[in-house]
């Protein structure tokens, strides 16, 4: 078997321990379905009485937004599970197995990529329960959650990088909300951003949360031409542009977080 193989064979072997040890905590897996089902009524309540969305039911418009900003979040779990392990020695325990060394990580991202689909799917339910509906095909639905996945998965890549470059896990989840609350905020997520100052509207264009949420949006149907994205390249292209971010943060990240992880089990 080639060292890519094993490597992905390890790191399934390993997810599933991760996977296994969430079921154990009930704490974990229910912060984890809770915060979906939280934002998902909240935001729906509370801002579409709110904002009236030209062409398109602000529900249908939110609830995209809502699916990635839950992803993005989810991310966190990434670097506090790895800086954790680290710091408990469990890392160390698995240097001592005649495994892949970058199994762990693999393992960890994988893990972390099942407790998504576990989030989205809460997230589906509660949001058809308020109102919100997919009007595409069924295969371009597929499409949307594909690519809402695969954005999850490379920005866990991203989050693994902070989680190793820190000595304490409780470090992680503020140095990683300085990466992800501007990700999520200064976007498409909530609110057009039209209405922003100049350069915030320029951030928000680009930000690469943004693509995916008007990727998806068009996937599953929910948009309307009286509502155009905007004109800036990265929303009219938005599957390609999402497409291309995913592509980029998977060809940096992945070394940089294997570099990291070596230097972090040599301290």
């Amino acid at each position: 078997m080639s060292a890519v193989g094993l490597a992905v064979g390890d790191g399934v072997v390993l997810a599933k321990r991760n996977l296994t040890r969430t079921l154990r905590v009930p704490d974990l897996m229910m912060s984890s379905l809770i915060m979906p089902i939280m934002s998902t009524l909240l935001f729906a309540y509370i801002f579409g009485s709110a904002i009236q969305v030209p062409g398109v039911s602000y529900t249908e418009f939110l609830l995209v937004g809502v699916f990635v900003q839950t992803v993005v979040f989810n991310s966190v779990i990434t670097g506090s599970g790895l800086a954790e392990d680290i710091q408990k020695g469990i890392v160390d325990r698995f240097r001592s197995l005649p495994i892949s060394p970058y199994s762990v990580l693999i393992g960890r991202t994988i893990s972390d990529l099942a407790n998504n689909v576990l989030s989205i799917v809460v997230m589906v339910v509660t949001g058809l329960l308020v109102g919100w509906r997919i009007d595409s095909s069924a295969g371009e639905a597929a499409a949307g959650f594909v690519l809402l996945l695969a954005f999850a998965y490379a920005l866990s890549w991203v989050l693994a990088v902070v989680g190793l470059s820190v000595r304490a896990p409780e470090v992680v989840t503020n140095a990683s909300f300085m990466i992800i609350m501007p990700l999520c905020f200064i976007a498409n997520t909530y609110v057009s951003p039209e209405g922003f100052p100049a350069v915030l509207r320029v951030i928000a264009e680009w930000n690469p949360v943004s693509a995916v949420t008007q990727a998806v949006r068009e996937l599953f149907g929910n948009t309307n031409p009286a509502f155009p994205p905007g004109d800036a390249w990265p929303l009219q292209n938005a599957i390609l542009a999402s497409f291309l971010w995913i592509v980029v943060m998977l060809v940096v990240f992945v070394p940089f977080a294997t570099s990291r992880y070596r230097k972090a089990v040599a301290r």
